[in-house]
């Protein structure tokens, strides 16, 4: 994929750190869904369609809640890690980019984003999403972003990275509302929007695995790079962080309901 609002227009597939992002991106502590199950989202009765999903991870985290949970995503080897990883969870997978799918008009009560509202083309996405969605259904993008002027070992991390990808656009987040382009006011209203500060819990192995599976270096880098990477950031791990640790990080969604 290349966004050149993304990057500086370096090109990233997310297919190439799938076996990473399986393994260390199912980060989300429980009160990031409980605030949303909280506002009688994802919930028994409702069917939920998650775009951008990834390996799945918040159908298979969600799925507890009793909801009918689809998955999609334009990376097949996302999706066969998703299926790998959903065995017997009853959650269905569609691989194709959400504008093209063929999903029947009316199909779904919610429809979550979660780590990718940014990559969508938003003009071509509202109209598809107000299609599938039931009358008065509801639109969740959120996010979870560390916090590196908070956090001294994101921090360090992040500088890694930036010296091996200095075009990454990752990087230094601060707490915020979570943006919605205008164009998704024109057919919902936003009737919630939550940010909060929140505290994610890693060893050495699962941070390193973490910021290996980000955009800016296993997406992205190539091998010989990424293996240097690696070995430079563990060794500054050793240096720098206890064997377990926290990473303070920020979350925020948004609730667009359907006019």
């Amino acid at each position: 994929m290349i966004n050149e609002q993304i990057d500086g227009g370096k090109a990233f597939d997310w297919g190439r750190t799938s076996a990473d992002y399986a393994k260390f991106r199912d980060i989300y502590p429980e009160e990031f869904y409980e605030r949303i199950v909280k506002r009688g989202l994802c919930v028994n009765g409702q069917s939920v369609l998650d775009i951008g999903t990834g390996t799945g991870v918040l159908p298979r985290n969600m799925q507890k809640y009793g909801a009918k949970w689809t998955g999609i995503d334009i990376a097949e080897n996302q999706i066969e890690q998703a299926r790998r990883l959903s065995e017997s969870m009853g959650i269905d997978y569609v691989c194709s980019p959400v504008e093209d799918a063929d999903f029947p008009t009316n199909s779904f009560d919610v429809i979550t984003a979660c780590q990718c509202f940014w990559y969508f083309e938003h003009e071509a996405l509202v109209p598809k999403l107000c299609d599938i969605l039931k009358d008065r259904g509801y639109f969740v993008p959120m996010e979870m972003e560390w916090l590196p002027f908070e956090d001294e070992i994101a921090r360090k991390s992040e500088e890694l990275v930036l010296k091996y990808n200095p075009k990454w656009t990752g990087a230094g987040f601060k707490p915020h509302e979570l943006y919605v382009p205008e164009c998704y006011f024109e057919r919902f209203k936003l009737v919630y929007h939550d940010e909060y500060v929140l505290p994610v819990r890693f060893t050495r192995e699962s941070w390193n695995g973490r910021m290996k599976a980000c955009r800016g270096v296993g997406a992205s880098l190539s091998e010989k790079e990424t293996a240097e990477w690696e070995k430079e950031h563990l060794a500054l791990l050793e240096k720098i962080a206890p064997p377990e640790f926290d990473v303070k990080h920020f979350a925020a969604y948004a609730v667009l309901e359907k006019l």
